[in-house]
Formats: structure tokens, sequence, C-alpha cells
């Protein structure tokens, strides 16, 4: 299999990509995995780490051309590869492609995938890197860009557009979840396609959440999984509207473990893109999945009326999505009130307990018995 893998500068692609392929290879699938910026630097011993992007576009186009050809020959005696590569950059040449459709033709790959990531962690690594020429809205248009360019080019080299929107996730820990979905994709057998669903804001009883978490772990030790809580993002909406109404001039982020300062009128620029790209991508996430599964907590009221269905307006919206889009709806219902006719009119199964559900996956075949667990059993 021959994935093209794409993502903005300051996703770290490849430390994600390294630990997908050591996840395929303990399963006893052989990867080899091309970073294409990597190579072009070795190509380049001229150029300082972090400024191949300066470069004049004829020589970067040339330098380009030259590692691909070579990554094609490889890909001619390796059964699995992923090429690490971008579909556009933003940088001081303005917006321009990444790609040559000629070699990309050649390559035929075929799965394309674009790593996406909070866009507070991708400003975190440009600025640890020396990069601090852009803003916030540079990032988020930047991320747009590279989503829209990767998946047209998925649909015009072999017309199957077999394209996928991944969560990078935080990618620093030893088993990392969305590095393994990734890895799934390669591995023998077919692994179905889920996205999960689960109210996300306004949650802080601490079983709730606890419930939550549990439901988004069981998932994906059987499914290939399009996680939202992989992607979050809205929180920064709340903090920027706090500091605007304090008066403060500034944000502190705590970004994996250090603490970022960032313009509170900065933030504030991007809350209609964090909104509007949380409501079409999400949509994406279940158009790419075979099913839904979406998890309807029962929250405690606190008010001595017992617990109610912790039920989003985005859950709705939805499992509303992924029925009209002919995608198995299955819904987790653990309150003890019924559920309206919206929910099991719309429902392809109703089950009471996350538990309840694996059985059901298990005894139809929706789970790959083989390989049922993490890091493929």
């Amino acid at each position: 299999m021959r994935i093209v893998v794409t993502g903005q500068v300051g996703i770290d692609k490849k430390a994600f990509l390294e630990q997908a392929v050591a996840a395929a290879q303990r399963a006893g699938v052989p990867v080899a995995l091309c970073n294409v910026g990597e190579r072009m630097y070795a190509e380049a011993p001229d150029v300082p780490t972090g400024k191949i992007l300066d470069l004049p576009l004829s020589r970067l186009n040339s330098l380009r051309r030259s590692v691909f050809k070579d990554i094609l020959a490889l890909g001619a005696t390796e059964t699995n590869i992923i090429v690490n590569t971008h579909a556009t950059f933003r940088w001081r040449h303005g917006l321009f492609y990444a790609f040559d459709y000629d070699l990309m033709g050649e390559l035929s790959a075929d799965l394309y995938i674009t790593l996406v990531d909070n866009i507070d962690r991708i400003h975190a690594r440009l600025l640890r890197d020396g990069h601090t020429n852009h803003t916030l809205k540079d990032l988020m248009v930047w991320r747009e860009e590279e989503i829209l360019a990767t998946e047209l080019l998925s649909q015009i080299v072999r017309g199957h557009g077999r394209f996928y929107i991944l969560a990078r996730g935080l990618g620093d820990e030893a088993e990392n979840e969305p590095a393994e979905m990734l890895a799934r994709f390669i591995s023998p057998g077919k692994w179905k396609k889920a996205y999960l669903s689960f109210p996300m804001t306004g949650i802080d009883d601490v079983e709730t959440i606890a419930q939550i978490q549990q439901f988004r772990a069981e998932m994906k030790r059987h499914f290939i999984c399009f996680d939202p809580g992989d992607l979050e993002e809205k929180h920064l909406c709340s903090l920027a509207l706090s500091a605007a109404e304090a008066g403060d001039r500034f944000v502190t982020l705590n970004v994996d473990g250090k603490e970022i300062r960032i313009e509170t009128t900065e933030l504030l620029a991007i809350l209609p893109d964090i909104d509007g790209q949380i409501y079409a991508r999400d949509f994406k996430l279940i158009d790419q999945s075979d099913m839904i599964i979406s998890l309807i907590p029962a929250i405690p009221a606190g008010d001595g009326l017992g617990a109610r269905p912790g039920i989003s307006s985005g859950v709705e919206r939805e499992l509303q999505h992924a029925h009209e889009a002919a995608r198995d709806v299955f819904v987790i219902w653990t309150a003890q009130a019924e559920p309206s006719p919206f929910i099991t009119e719309t429902a392809t199964r109703l089950f009471r307990s996350t538990g309840e559900a694996v059985e059901f996956f298990r005894e139809e075949n929706y789970i790959q018995e083989t390989h049922p667990g993490r890091l493929f059993g």
C-alpha cells in the first residue's frame, strides 16, 4: 500500500509517522517511511536546518523533484510505503503548492491522509523552532488549504477520492492511539472506520467524564476511530472572551507542559474560524467513516430529579448527518429516560451500555477478532 501523508509545518509529522510505522511493524507489517523534507536537506547540505523554504522556488522545486524520483525508485521494491510531504506551503513566497502532479501520478497512492492538530500546539512548535513570522489566522487558513489541496489531489490522481483527515493527538506518548489508527490502514484485513460522537462541552461530572473516556478507549480497541476529542480548540474561545472581558492583553496557555503567551486580539480574530472548522470538519469525519457510534451518557441533574440524557445539539446534528449520509448509526443510551423518536427512528441500533454495543459488534463481525486490541493485539 502506498500512502501520502500531508500536513502543515508545525505538525511534527515525522515523529508521529515513526510511531505509526513502529505499530505496523510490531504486527509484522513492514513499512518504509520516506520523509521528503529530510531527504531534501540531505541533498542540499549547504542549507541550514529550518531554512529550506527560504530558497528560491526554482531550486526548491528542483530539489523536491529529485528526491521524489528516488522515492519512486524505492517504492518499486517496497510493499508498503508512507510518503511524508506537504500539499501546500504558506511561507515567504506566499501560498504555493508542494507537489508535482506528474510524479504524484506516477506514485499513484492508494490513500491520502492529512494530519491536523490544535492550532495552539502548531503555534507553539513553530515558536520552538524559531519561526515567528505568522499569525494564528495564517495557521487556521493553512490547515484548510492543506486539507483541500490533498483531497483534490486524491480525486485527480486516481479518481477514487480515498482521502482521510486524521487528528494527530498528543503524539508523544509511548502508546499513541491516532498513530495506531493510521497503522491499521496498512494492516491485514479490513478494519471498520467509526466516528465517535459524545457531548464535549458543559460536562464537569467526574463519573460522566470517566464514562466518556472509557467509551472512547473501548471503541479504539476495535476500530479505526475518528475522534473529535483528539482535536479540541473550543476551549480557546472561552479563554479569549474571558481575557477580553477582563481587559487582559495576553492569554497564557499551557501547551504540552510549556507556557506560551498569545495576544488576546489574535485569539479573538480566529473565534469564527474555530467554530466554522469544527462544524465542517466533524461532518467530513462522519462522511469518511463507515458508521457513527454515539454515547449519550446519563448526567446527574443536580436538582434531585435524577440523571438526564447528556445529548448536545452537536451530537444531535452529527446523528442526523450520519443518517442522511446513509451511514450506520449506533447509539449507546445509558439514561433511564426513554429516547425520543428523533433518536430511535434514525438509529440503526440502540444499546444500553458500551459493553452491550461491543458484544453486538462481535456477533455481527464488525470487529476483527484476529487483531482485536490496540497495537493489533
